[in-house]
């Protein structure tokens, strides 16, 4: 049995369009890159990065869409040991698996485009092709040991929920439940802030690149190709960075109003959440010419 109102009907439907409308282009990234990858036999760092970044993206909305589906449509299902914890896992995982994917991806287009004499950077852009395979271990490990946080953080609800005796005790539990998820967002916040931080100094990094590459340009009456590398990375990196930056104020707004179940700044903020990912890996598909072309085919 269900009881849904108006306000939770919204939700579902809004985040069941933004959701497999998200899937489906993450969907698109991923099959066009594994049939270039079986027909070359083999792939660039940048296509590694967004074949990962795709496939995290697309597990990431379909568990966050199934959490939401089943918090409004069957709450009580929740309350089962262990559906919420591995829901929760599964969900910190793949969200923070997106999250250090996508600041990889900005290092990498910094370390790879920008120009530096730094002979650490230049170790860094000889190195960088073979560190992506560590990038994408180090990005699993922390996204696994969130998840794994969240799974403990999520379990300690139900532990006391079952030290409880009698229906009154279980609901009065569940009813606090909010409260112990608190240090879950103080976590995924954590991680939020660190890969922020990365885009961050790769936008700065690169964008000072390319204002000294235009000047040694321009003093010398030049042309480089280098240029059109330069701005078409940093096209990609501000506008993620931009939708990071919204996508950041809504975990701390989502935060505040965690326990106000009715407010229409709830549905605002479901509403960016759901469409950060899909949104940006449009961005990738256009910044991208293979996967662009393709897009247009089928269109």
């Amino acid at each position: 049995q269900y009881n849904v109102t108006s306000y939770g009907a919204t939700i579902v439907a809004i985040t069941t369009l933004e959701t497999f409308a998200g899937m489906w282009i993450n969907a698109f990234i991923v099959s066009v890159l594994c049939i270039g990858w079986i027909k070359k036999k083999t792939l660039n760092s940048n296509e590694k990065i967004v074949l990962l970044l795709g496939c995290s993206r697309f597990c990431s909305l379909c568990f966050s869409w199934a959490y939401s589906f089943l918090s409004i449509i069957y709450p009580n299902y929740l309350y089962v040991h262990p559906i919420l914890q591995l829901a929760i896992f599964f969900q910190a995982f793949f969200s923070h698996c997106n999250l250090w994917v996508s600041a990889c991806l900005c290092v990498f287009y910094c370390i790879k485009i920008a120009n530096f004499r730094n002979r650490f950077f230049i170790y860094l852009k000889v190195r960088i092709d073979r560190m992506v395979l560590w990038l994408f271990l180090g990005s699993v490990i922390l996204a696994l040991t969130v998840g794994i946080i969240a799974y403990d953080v999520a379990d300690k609800p139900h532990c006391n929920s079952d030290n409880s005796t009698g229906q009154r005790n279980f609901g009065r539990a569940n009813i606090k439940m909010d409260q112990y998820f608190f240090p879950s967002f103080f976590i995924t916040g954590f991680g939020y802030a660190a890969s922020f931080m990365a885009v961050i100094f790769a936008a700065v990094f690169l964008l000072f690149s390319l204002w000294r590459h235009k000047h040694t340009m321009q003093k010398n009456s030049m042309k480089d190709l280098s240029m059109e590398a330069h701005i078409r990375a940093m096209k990609s990196i501000l506008s993620f960075l931009v939708m990071y930056s919204i996508n950041f104020v809504c975990l701390v707004l989502k935060m505040v109003y965690v326990t106000k179940k009715g407010s229409y700044m709830t549905i605002l903020i479901i509403v960016f959440e759901y469409t950060f990912p899909g949104l940006h890996s449009l961005t990738l598909i256009f910044s991208n010419p293979k996967l662009e072309k393709t897009l247009l085919k089928i269109l």
